[in-house]
C-alpha cells in the first residue's frame, strides 16, 4: 500500500513546467510510503507520475515504481495489493514470462501486456487503486478495485488533469483553488461522510469501485469541467450485477455444508493475505468478524499471530477483555494499550488533517489509535471490516424481519408502540435506566437515541417507507440546505435485508468504512487487509439464503457457525457493541470548551446549510443534561473542525524548483 499522484497536461498548456509540481504532490502523501519515492515523466506527452512506497512485497529495487512494463509501453503508479499475484505470475511464466523480481507490480504490468487491461482487472484479486500511462495509444487508465477499498481522486485544473490517493495532494496543484460543494457538504453533515460518488471540493470526483476512467490529453482539453470527464469512466465490474445476478441463483446446501465453503473461501481470502515480506498482525475486538479473522490466520500459522487491541475503560465501551479472552485460547501474540480518556482525546485536533474531507464517524478515534500501536510493531494489519455489510450485522438488518411483520399491526397499535418508545427516551426514564444495575451492552440499547429511532421505524406507512427510514440520520433534522438527491442503481432483490445489504456496500461502506480503515492506517504507515470484502467471499455472501445471515433474532448467523468451529460460543456470544467512544460524556465535560467554539462558528459560517436554531437547541439539550445528543452533534462538530483547518492561512503550496534526475525523458 503506497501514496500514488499524476498528472496529464492539456494539449494546450501554457507551461510544460506544471509537470514538476509531481514533486510536491508526493511528498504530500510520504505517510502513506515511507520507504521510498519515484517519478516518471515524459515531457513531451505531458504526463508525469509519482510514487511513495510503504515496502510489502518485495523490498528489493525491483519492487520501485513508477515502473515500467517490460516492452515498455506501460508505466504504472500502483497503490494497493494483488493477493493472488503469485498464481498469475506461475500462469505467465508457463507462458514464456520472465520476471526481474518478485512484486505484485511486475505481475500487473505483465497480465496488462499479455490479456488487456479489461481482462486482467477482471483476474486480479486483491485492492488497488492506479494509473496506468500507455505510451503506444497516449491513453491514460485510472482504475480503482471492485469495493473502493483504495482511494483515487481525480480533479481538473483547465490545463491539467490530476490524480491522488488524497486530496492534501490535490490541493498542492498550481491553479487548483478549492471551492466548497455544498451539495457535498450538506449530505455529510446528514451522513457524517460524504459519499463516494461525490466530493467535498466542486470539479473533484472519486473514480468509483469497479471502474476505469480511460483518457487522452485531447479527450481532457475538450471536457469542460472535470464531471465531464465521468463519460470516459466503464464499469469493469458491478455489484449491481453481481447481485442481482446471485440472488437469482442462490445456493442450496445444508447449515454445515454451507459453513464449510465459507470457511474454504474466507480461508484462503486469509491465507493469500498474510503474504508479505514484512512483519504481520491483525486487529483483535474479540468481536465476530475480527475473532473469526484471527482464528483462520492462527490455524493457517506455525506461529503466533500478533493482534492488538485498544483497553478503553470508560462508561462501560472497553471491549478489551473480550479480546483478551479470545486471544488467549488462540494462543496469539496479544498486544494491549491501555488508553486514558485523556489520551484519545488528544487526537481530536489531528482527524481534519487526517481526513482530509470532512468525516464524522467516532469510531476513528479508536480505529487511528489501534493502527498507531500496531504499527509499532508491524507493518501489514488484517481487519475483520465488511462481515457486518456482507453478512448483516448492523441492528438495522435484523429489525428489519421483526419490524417488516410489525407492519401488519394496525396503524393506531403501532403508533402507540411508537410513543411508548418516545417516552422511554425522555430524560427521567433515561436517567432511572441509567441508575439501575443494567450490564453495559443492555444500556447501550436502551440509549435515549437509539429509543427515539426505533420510535420512528415503528411509524414507517410501508416497506419502501421502512427502508428510508433504516437508513437515514437523524442528523438530517439540522441540515436546512435540501439533500441532493441519492443515486442508486440498486437492482431488484426481492427482500428488504437484501436492499439494506446492497445499500450498504454501495453507500455507507466505501463512504465511511473504508475510508476510516485506510486513512487510521495509512496515517501511521501501516497497510490494513480485509479479507471479508475478498471479491470471491462477496460474491458468495450474496447467493447465501436470507436465513443463513439472520436467524433467531440475531445477524451474521453463518459467520457465528464458522467462528464456532474455532472459538467457544462463551467468549464471543453477546451483542454486538461496535467500535464506540464516550462522546456524549466528553461533550459535556472536556472538550465542551472546544465544542462550543465549533458551534459558535457554525452560527457565523452564513452558508445556509445548517438550521442553526435547530443545532444550538440540539446542543442545549446535550449540555443540559435533556438528552445524548452526541450522535447529532459530532458531524456538526467535525464539519467545522474540518473548515477551520482547510480554511486557514499558510496551507503548502507546490513548488515548482525541485530537480528531476530521476524523472523520464
Amino acid at each position: 500500500m503506497c501514496g500514488i499522484a499524476g498528472i496529464l497536461l492539456a494539449p494546450n498548456a501554457a507551461d510544460a513546467k506544471l509537470l514538476r509540481a509531481i514533486g510536491q504532490m508526493t511528498t504530500a502523501l510520504r505517510h502513506r510510503g515511507p520507504d521510498g519515492e519515484g517519478f516518471w515523466m515524459s515531457r513531451e506527452a505531458g504526463v508525469a507520475f509519482g510514487h511513495r512506497r510503504l515496502a510489502i512485497v518485495d523490498l528489493s529495487e525491483a519492487g520501485r515504481q513508477p515502473m515500467q512494463s517490460a516492452s515498455g509501453r506501460y508505466v504504472i503508479t500502483f497503490n494497493g495489493e494483488i493477493y493472488n499475484f503469485r498464481d498469475l505470475r506461475r500462469e505467465l511464466e508457463g507462458a514464456g514470462n520472465c520476471f526481474r523480481g518478485t512484486s505484485d507490480t511486475e505481475i500487473m504490468l505483465c497480465a496488462i501486456e499479455t490479456w488487456g487491461l479489461d481482462a486482467a482487472l477482471a483476474r486480479f484479486a486483491g485492492m488497488f487503486a492506479f494509473g496506468l500511462w500507455d505510451l503506444k495509444t497516449r491513453v491514460l487508465h485510472l482504475a480503482r478495485d471492485r469495493m473502493g477499498k483504495k482511494p483515487l481522486y481525480v480533479a481538473s485544473t483547465g490545463e491539467a488533469l490530476i490524480f491522488a490517493s488524497e486530496l492534501k495532494a490535490i490541493e498542492c496543484f498550481p491553479g487548483f483553488s478549492p471551492e466548497l460543494d455544498l451539495d457535498a457538504a450538506a449530505t455529510m453533515l446528514a451522513k457524517g461522510w460524504v459519499p463516494d460518488n461525490r466530493c467535498i471540493w466542486r470539479d473533484v470526483f472519486k473514480l468509483l469501485p469497479g471502474s476505469v476512467l480511460s483518457v487522452t490529453a485531447a479527450d481532457f482539453a475538450n471536457a469542460r469541467n472535470g464531471a465531464s470527464l465521468t463519460h470516459h469512466i466503464r464499469r469493469w465490474w458491478s455489484l449491481t450485477e453481481v447481485a442481482a445476478k446471485e440472488r437469482r441463483e442462490q445456493i442450496a446446501g445444508s447449515d454445515e455444508e454451507l459453513t464449510t465453503e465459507l470457511e474454504n473461501l474466507l480461508g484462503l481470502a486469509v491465507r493469500q493475505r498474510m503474504v508479505a515480506d514484512v512483519p504481520l498482525g491483525a486487529f483483535l475486538s474479540g468481536g465476530i468478524d475480527s475473532s473469526t479473522i484471527v482464528a483462520l490466520m492462527q490455524a493457517q500459522s506455525s506461529q503466533p499471530v500478533r493482534t492488538f487491541t485498544i483497553a478503553f475503560g470508560e462508561g462501560g465501551f472497553d471491549e478489551a477483555p473480550h479480546a483478551a479472552a479470545v486471544a488467549r485460547h488462540l494462543g496469539t501474540d496479544h498486544t494491549e494499550l491501555h488508553l486514558s480518556p485523556a489520551a484519545a482525546r488528544d487526537v481530536i485536533p489531528e482527524l481534519p488533517r487526517i481526513w482530509d474531507e470532512p468525516f464524522a464517524d467516532e469510531s476513528q478515534i479508536p480505529t487511528l489509535l489501534v493502527s498507531r500501536l500496531a504499527r509499532q510493531h508491524v507493518t501489514v494489519a488484517l481487519s475483520g471490516d465488511g462481515g457486518d455489510e456482507c453478512f448483516a450485522g448492523y441492528s438495522r438488518h435484523f429489525l428489519a424481519a421483526r419490524l417488516r411483520k410489525q407492519q401488519q399491526l394496525p396503524s393506531p397499535l403501532r403508533r402507540m408502540l411508537a410513543a411508548g418508545a418516545g417516552l422511554l427516551a425522555q430524560n427521567p426514564l433515561h436517567d432511572l435506566i441509567d441508575s439501575l444495575p443494567l450490564s453495559a451492552s443492555v444500556r447501550h440499547t436502551l440509549r435515549s437515541d437509539r429509543l427515539t429511532r426505533l420510535a420512528n421505524l415503528l411509524e414507517a406507512a410501508n416497506e419502501d417507507d421502512l427502508l428510508q427510514r433504516l437508513m437515514a440520520s437523524s442528523t438530517e433534522n439540522l441540515v436546512r440546505r435540501q439533500l441532493p438527491p441519492s443515486i442508486s442503481s440498486a437492482p431488484q432483490l426481492g427482500d428488504l435485508l437484501s436492499r439494506l445489504l446492497f445499500d450498504d456496500m454501495t453507500g455507507y461502506m466505501p463512504g465511511d468504512i473504508l475510508v476510516k480503515l485506510d486513512r487510521a492506517s495509512m496515517a501511521n504507515s501501516l497497510e490494513g487487509r480485509c479479507p471479508i470484502l475478498d471479491h470471491r467471499v462477496v460474491e458468495f455472501s450474496w447467493r447465501l439464503p436470507t436465513n443463513a445471515k439472520v436467524r433467531n433474532g440475531k445477524g451474521k448467523w453463518i459467520l457465528r457457525q464458522l467462528l464456532g468451529r474455532y472459538v467457544p460460543r462463551r467468549l464471543t456470544d453477546r451483542p454486538k457493541q461496535g467500535f464506540d467512544v464516550p462522546i456524549g460524556a466528553w461533550l459535556k465535560g472536556p472538550l465542551r470548551e472546544w465544542a462550543s467554539d465549533l458551534v459558535a462558528g457554525a452560527r457565523r459560517s452564513g452558508d445556509g446549510i445548517l438550521d442553526l436554531a435547530k443545532v444550538d437547541a440540539c446542543w442545549r439539550d446535550h449540555i443540559d443534561g435533556r438528552q445524548d445528543r452526541a450522535r447529532d452533534l459530532w458531524p456538526v462538530l467535525m464539519f467545522q473542525a474540518w473548515r477551520d483547518e482547510a480554511m486557514r492561512p499558510g496551507a503548502p503550496e507546490a513548488s515548482l524548483s525541485r530537480d528531476y534526475a530521476l524523472l523520464g525523458d
